[in-house]
């Protein structure tokens, strides 16, 4: 590629970010950075209406959580802003009247309800209204009327728009790089509204003025946005502009039927929909799940390496990202997928920074400041973090690390615990006091001989002390639970299992 990639993810500020708009961030960046091109954040802010407060910096913060730092944008002009549209609003009325004078864009008068009554007309005759070459010579506009009576009713402050004037009987041949050559008859578009009464222009407009003057090289947007591919086409044509390469990404579909995936659906199956919380809504941040273990997600839905490789960190997705190897088809979520990435992205960190990342919660808990040391945690973290998907995981995982059981299995109590395991206990309590190298192996090793000496089964020993000193039968190894909790702890959880709780 010749001319320097500049891509663009354009989200309007009108609530939470989707992860479809993540991923479609997403793969803009990956392509602009392959290509060693430049990934720019454009806020479309066009309709004030739809406006939410604290939109746009949430949309930011998504970005930067993901890793997807933008290179121009809000804050960061590089002599293309400014990157709101709002603050571009000045630009637009120039060059829909620019459409007008090169005979591709008209003046249009016709009110609400007029317009209203025209499709009511429509309806009752089994019709559907469609302003274009059909009836754009009957309606209110200036094909219609004089340049006289178009400026007079400008001049006197009548409500207009200006919209498109979409040619008639043509075949337009487009282009995407996902899904091929395609052909669109004219004569089935309407003519859009570029420009609108409260002197804002429509998303179409303003879209290809901007992506014109950023020099945006390639469109990388969502399927939503296909049906506008030949209005945008046009418009490009209707300039005189170059046409920037197109490519329309597939929808991510809810996990169970068919349909485009909705907060609704993760609400109903308790997954979240979005990167970060929003209100009410829970975030993949606050749900616990790794930022790269989201975009790892992200990334295989809907492209794949060709290669059965699952596991990619952003720098390596750069290495292998090509939008030829987007699928056409729709890419259907797996809520259990994604917590399997956190999973593997979990067990990939040090047991050093997932430690770092248990210590709050064990702090608000009032354990002891003895066992809630780094140094500590991350011995009991290397011991549970295999059967964790989340850090949040840990307590239920560890929670007997930290302070006696308060309850007992009571199925396996009744299974466990026989006629003769008090006596047995209470000679294992000897054992375990008279060890001076209180370590795992150490531990075992006179365990062991002692089950031996004593001619009894690993049956009558093992479980029972599991019991006694978990809480139920659950557990890594237990002479590591035995070092870790100390030799102190080791005997007071069986004494007080026998007098207290499994001997009453």
């Amino acid at each position: 590629m010749s001319q320097k990639v500049r891509v663009r993810f354009a989200p309007s500020p009108t609530g939470p970010l989707h992860i479809g708009g993540i991923r479609t961030a997403l793969f803009n960046y990956l392509f602009a950075k392959k290509h060693n091109g430049d990934f720019i954040l454009r806020i479309e802010d066009t309709d004030q209406n739809r406006y939410v407060p604290g939109a746009e910096q949430y949309i930011i913060e998504s970005l930067e959580w993901c890793g997807l730092t933008f290179d121009e944008g809000p804050g960061k002009d590089k002599g293309f802003g400014p990157y709101r549209q709002s603050e571009r609003k000045e630009l637009y009325k120039d060059y829909a009247e620019a459409l007008i004078k090169s005979g591709h864009a008209y003046y249009a008068f016709d009110t609400t309800e007029e317009l209203d009554n025209h499709r009511k007309d429509h309806e009752a005759k089994g019709k559907t209204f469609i302003y274009n070459w059909h009836n754009r010579l009957k309606l209110k506009n200036s094909l219609t009327l004089s340049a006289k009576e178009t400026e007079e009713k400008i001049n006197s402050g009548e409500d207009y728009i200006i919209r498109f004037l979409v040619p008639q009987d043509e075949k337009l041949q487009l282009h995407d790089i996902i899904r091929g050559d395609m052909e669109i008859d004219s004569n089935i578009l309407d003519d859009k509204v570029l420009f609108k009464s409260d002197g804002m222009p429509t998303y179409h407009l303003a879209n290809i003025v901007d992506d014109h003057l950023m020099q945006i090289t390639h469109v990388i947007r969502g399927e939503e946005w296909l049906p506008s591919l030949a209005l945008h086409h046009l418009l490009y044509k209707s300039f005189g502009w170059e046409i920037p390469q197109f490519a329309h990404l597939p929808l991510i579909l809810k996990p169970v039927g068919k349909g485009k995936l909705s907060k609704r659906d993760g609400e109903k199956l308790g997954f979240p929909v979005f990167p970060l919380s929003w209100e009410t809504s829970q975030g993949y941040r606050e749900s616990g799940y790794f930022p790269e273990a989201v975009v790892n997600f992200l990334a295989l839905l809907g492209w794949n390496p060709g290669t059965e490789q699952e596991l990619f960190a952003l720098k390596d997705l750069i290495a292998v990202f090509s939008l030829d190897r987007v699928q056409k088809g729709g890419a259907r979520f797996d809520p259990e997928k994604t917590k399997w990435y956190n999973h593997q992205y979990l067990q990939k960190k040090s047991e050093r920074e997932l430690a770092t990342l248990y210590q709050p919660e064990l702090l608000q808990k009032d354990i002891p400041t003895s066992i809630t040391t780094l140094d500590h945690i991350e011995k009991v973290v290397s011991l549970v973090k295999e059967r964790a998907d989340f850090v949040s995981d840990f307590w239920s995982l560890s929670d007997y690390f930290f302070e006696a059981p308060r309850n007992f299995d009571a199925k396996a109590v009744r299974k466990q615990w026989k006629e003769d395991t008090p006596a047995i206990m209470k000679d294992l309590v000897t054992v375990l006091d008279g060890i001076s190298e209180y370590t795992s192996g150490h531990i075992e090793k006179l365990v062991k001989q002692w089950i031996s000496d004593k001619e009894l089964s690993f049956g009558k020993v093992m479980p029972p002390l599991r019991l006694v000193i978990v809480g139920a039968m659950k557990g890594p190894h237990i002479f590591d639970i035995l070092e870790l909790i100390g030799k102190e702890e080791s005997i007071t959880r069986i004494k007080t299992a026998l007098t207290e709780f499994i001997d009453n």
